[in-house]
């Protein structure tokens, strides 16, 4: 039997907390998850960097119309307090509608023994 990779599991874990508090409309609760100057790198748009600019920009995805992120994890690699991640996302609307789906890279750092989010980078796979 292999053996399951333990902070490929904490990741799993830390994006089913991400999810859970995006789903809840919790703007703090999600840009709490990142580190202190963590980064979202989204399509065309500048640095979204601190917890308190990532609250913003979360709250204003949140109030687009966006009402859960499902987050598919497909690669983890550590380095001791770093780790990579590779994976895929779908956003959805109201009803369970699909308005995007892609995939993303974050680095995470270990701080005070939890797993955070460092720089989080999404890229949309829908063309238009």
């Amino acid at each position: 039997m292999a053996q399951v990779n333990p902070i490929f599991e904490d990741i799993v874990n830390a994006n089913k907390q991400y999810s859970h508090n995006f789903s809840l409309g919790d703007a703090a609760g999600v840009a709490n998850l990142y580190t202190e100057n963590g980064q979202f790198l989204l399509p065309n748009s500048d640095f979204v960097t601190g917890r308190e600019a990532l609250q913003s920009t979360l709250q204003t995805l949140m109030d687009s119309g966006i009402k859960s992120i499902q987050l598919e994890t497909l690669e983890v690699e550590d380095y001791g307090d770093t780790a990579t991640e590779v994976g895929k996302y779908i956003l959805e609307g109201d009803g369970g509608t699909m308005l995007d789906n892609g995939k993303y890279v974050v680095i995470w750092k270990k701080e005070a023994g939890q797993w955070k989010l460092h720089r989080d980078i999404i890229n949309s796979s829908v063309v238009d």
